[in-house]
C-alpha cells in the first residue's frame, strides 16, 4: 500500500515536469517518515527509495543507525528545528539539514564539523513570509547569511527551503523563493509538503518533502 502511495506521487510528479519541460530525474521525493516506525519505511527502502526524513534527533538516531549502516545509500535528511545542543548528535545520523535558520547554529555546525571531519549538505530556511512565529532567514538578510555561511564558516550550502504562511496560496512564495535561489546561484531548493508540492514543483523545487500523503494522517 505505501509503495503504491509513492509509485502514484511519483507518476503525478512524472507527469507535471514532463509538461513544465524539467528533468525528472532532478526531483527528489523525501519520505517524511517522523513518528512512524522504521516498519513503516521498510517497504519503501526494499523498493529502493532513498530519501527520508525526520525532525527530530533522538527518534532519528534510535530508527535509523542500524539501517543506515545496512544501507549506505539512503540519505537521512533532517527537517524540523535543530537546536545547536544536538548538533553533534544531529551531524551523526543526518546526510542533509533543511532547516538552517540562525548564525549561532551555523557557528556551531562548523565547529563540530571539524571536530568529526564530517560535512552536512545544508539548506538555509528562509522565513519567506516575515513572520514573527516562525524561524528563518529574512529574504533581505539572504545573501549575506549565505556568503557568511560558505566563505567564513565552510558549511555546504546546497539551496534554500521555506514553510510559506498557511491559508494562503503558496505559488506567491515559492515562486519568491525560485527568485531567491536563483540569484544567489543554488541548485537545489526544499519546498512543498503533502498539500502543495504541485504548485512547488512548478516553481523549481527539487526536493519535496511528502509525509502524510505516503505514510498516512499522524496521530
Amino acid at each position: 500500500m505505501i509503495i503504491n502511495k509513492l509509485t502514484a506521487i511519483q507518476k503525478e510528479i512524472q507527469t507535471k515536469v514532463g509538461s513544465l519541460g524539467f528533468q525528472y530525474s532532478n526531483q527528489k521525493i523525501i519520505a517524511v517518515s517522523k513518528t512512524f516506525p522504521i516498519s513503516h519505511s521498510l517497504p519503501l527502502i526494499n523498493h529502493g527509495h532513498l530519501h527520508f526524513g525526520e525532525n527530530k534527533v533522538q527518534e532519528a538516531i534510535e530508527k535509523w543507525s542500524n539501517i543506515k549502516n545496512d544501507h549506505k545509500d539512503l540519505k537521512l535528511h533532517m527537517i524540523g528545528k535543530l537546536q545547536t545542543n544536538k548538533v553533534k548528535h544531529a551531524l551523526s545520523i543526518f546526510d542533509y539539514l533543511h532547516s538552517l535558520d540562525n548564525l549561532k547554529l551555523a557557528k556551531k555546525i562548523s565547529s563540530e564539523q571539524k571536530i568529526i571531519a564530517k560535512k552536512i549538505k545544508c539548506f538555509i530556511q528562509v522565513n519567506i513570509g516575515n513572520e514573527d512565529q516562525k524561524n528563518g532567514i529574512p529574504p533581505k538578510d539572504i545573501s549575506e547569511f549565505f556568503n557568511t555561511c560558505v566563505n567564513d564558516l565552510d558549511i555546504t550550502i546546497v539551496g534554500l527551503m521555506c514553510l510559506p504562511p498557511k491559508s494562503v496560496n503558496s505559488s506567491l512564495y515559492f515562486s519568491q523563493m525560485n527568485t531567491l535561489n536563483k540569484q544567489i546561484g543554488l541548485h537545489e531548493l526544499s519546498m512543498g509538503m503533502s498539500n502543495d508540492y504541485i504548485e512547488a514543483l512548478a516553481h523549481g523545487a527539487t526536493f519535496l518533502r511528502i509525509g502524510s500523503k505516503i505514510f498516512g494522517e499522524r496521530n
